[in-house]
């Protein structure tokens, strides 16, 4: 008898779900340009025109070609698995990025030569280097991703969520929280219960709007403001600025000291959220994800833009509101079509600030809560360790910003003052430098020793001493040498740890529900036992189906 192929998977382009998805993700994504712009004008004082006409463009034609693309890559696997309910993955700026592009790259130089142009130069070009080191890690960040503990990755990843998304906004909410707290209650009403609004209203929509309207009528936005802020608005097309970017990359040594270690980060961050999909029950192939994140901040850079994209945090969340695969799409061309027009001016004075912001606080506590649920419950000592470093370098960025208001810095300061009074900013530092791999090495080490496979944490306690040792984590620069006496320290540890291997201890006994948990997660593991569906997404089922996956993916 011959074999029948099975049926194809009807895969619509948009189903109701996508529209809660886009609301969100949409609002995410116009928080980020919205930032980038001001940063921009506000901070390395270029010309509006250069960035309405040129860099937003720029990053316009990369948002749609990345979103388009990851869409596609969704809808291929959904048809390859026979799925409806495969979520595409985010994708837009860098927010970690785009802080340290204004503030670490192009600000210094622009305030020593006070020349806006010179700065936007080294920014493409810090932006081209980050973009071809992700394009190399797209070779070796498998073999990362095959050897590290899932704690590790998304532990790493939470500290991410937890501070640099998360705390910023959650700030802004509370600055103006009679606009923003009401806004935070109708998301987490409809994206973390099933209850839905009338006429299957989006909830995404609906809580921007009454944010907007509470805005508007208690007295924080002016029209004048709008007005004169229409009258800014044309129409710009992108095209390249190589001349720019070669100019940048002609004097690009003092750029690598940053750029390296904020490429792996990128590489590195690609898996945790590759990770973080897989939880979820999409199987992403690595390789094609950073190859599509090296190359949009490559084209990027080329064209003016010196915000590299990469894929966001926060898959779990979409998928949990109902997302599939049009919403990623959806996104892209809007937000492009918004920079083309040159938009973002007259946005920032319609929408409160404290209207928008609050759905970053929800990804946070998606991604932190996730860190937690899909890894083994005696792993998640291994999940708050992974967690520190990021919880430094958001400590010290804080501390590095108010002593920069008020016109001085640590280094002035002194570290015994600073220690005398109860901030330890000296170990701080060391401890935020590289905070990303920095968790994934520290996360990792205390996996395997929680297991008891001491050879392992030895093998990653000496990849943290080498690590150390040349800067990419610890350091303030890549460099030999960069910090012994941390390298020392993990090569101790190494040692440590290899000295109970020789024991020989039995591994610790897995409790009977990691078996589950591990089985849910292997790319051969059914669509429907992605999660066990304790929370749907509003709305009932996405797609009209099946019911959509549990927050926790």
């Amino acid at each position: 008898m011959v074999p029948t192929k099975p049926p194809v998977v009807a895969l619509p382009f948009w189903v109701r779900g996508d529209t809660n998805a886009f609301f969100g993700f949409g609002v995410n994504v116009l928080v980020n340009v919205l930032t980038l712009t001001g940063l921009c004008v506000a901070v390395v004082n270029l010309p509006e025109g250069e960035v309405f006409g040129t860099i937003l463009p720029a990053l316009g034609i990369a948002l749609v070609a990345g979103n388009v693309y990851y869409t596609l890559l969704a809808r291929r696997l959904a048809r390859r698995e026979q799925r409806t309910d495969v979520t595409a993955l985010p994708y837009g700026p860098s927010v970690p990025h785009m802080f340290i592009v204004i503030f670490v790259i192009m600000l210094p130089i622009y305030l020593r030569t006070r020349d806006p142009v010179r700065a936007w130069e080294a920014g493409l070009a810090w932006a081209f280097i980050i973009g071809v080191i992700v394009l190399v890690g797209a070779f070796v960040g498998p073999y990362i991703r095959r050897y590290a503990p899932r704690a590790a990755l998304l532990g790493t990843l939470a500290g991410i969520s937890v501070t640099f998304i998360s705390m910023n906004p959650a700030g802004q909410m509370w600055r103006t929280a009679w606009v923003a707290l009401p806004v935070f209650a109708l998301l987490l009403i409809g994206l973390l219960t099933d209850v839905k609004l009338p006429f299957q209203f989006p909830i995404g929509l609906a809580a921007l709007l009454v944010g907007t309207a509470i805005g508007w009528a208690g007295g924080a936005m002016s029209v004048p403001d709008v007005t004169a802020a229409a009258r800014d608005v044309a129409v710009a097309v992108p095209s390249f600025k190589l001349d720019l970017l070669l100019t940048g990359l002609g004097d690009m040594a003092p750029l690598l000291a940053t750029a390296i270690p904020l490429g792996v980060y990128n590489f590195t961050e690609g898996m945790s959220n590759v990770e973080s999909a897989a939880t979820a029950g999409d199987h992403y192939n690595l390789r094609s994800v950073l190859l599509a994140d090296g190359a949009g901040a490559v084209i990027g850079a080329a064209l003016g833009s010196p915000f590299p994209p990469a894929v966001y945090v926060g898959h779990p969340g979409w998928k949990a509101a109902g997302g599939r695969t049009g919403y990623s799409m959806a996104t892209g061309v809007v937000i492009a079509v918004l920079c083309f027009l040159g938009m973002f001016g007259l946005l920032a004075t319609i929408f409160p600030t404290a209207a928008i912001v609050p759905i970053l606080l929800y990804i946070g506590l998606l991604i932190g809560a996730q860190a937690f649920q899909a890894t083994p419950r005696a792993h998640a000592a291994a999940v708050v360790a992974a967690l520190i470093p990021n919880i430094a370098a958001w400590a010290t960025s804080q501390i590095d910003n108010t002593l920069a208001a008020a016109g001085t810095t640590a280094a002035t300061v002194g570290d015994e003052a600073l220690n005398g009074a109860g901030v330890v900013y000296d170990g701080l530092l060391v401890l935020g430098q590289g905070a990303i791999l920095a968790g994934l090495v520290l996360g990792a080490v205390v996996v395997f020793v929680i297991d008891k496979r001491f050879v392992r944490a030895a093998v990653f306690a000496g990849v943290g001493a080498v690590l150390s040792f040349v800067g990419l984590i610890h350091g303030e620069k890549i460099e030999w040498n960069a910090n012994g006496p941390v390298a020392l320290g993990y090569l101790f540890v190494a040692v440590i740890c290899a000295v109970f291997a020789l024991g020989r201890p039995a591994p610790r006994v897995p409790d009977p529900d990691e078996a589950e948990l591990d089985r849910r997660h292997e790319p051969s593991a059914p669509a429907a036992a992605t999660a066990p569906a304790t929370v749907a997404a509003p709305g009932g089922p996405a797609d009209g189906s099946r019911p959509a996956s549990a927050v926790n993916g």
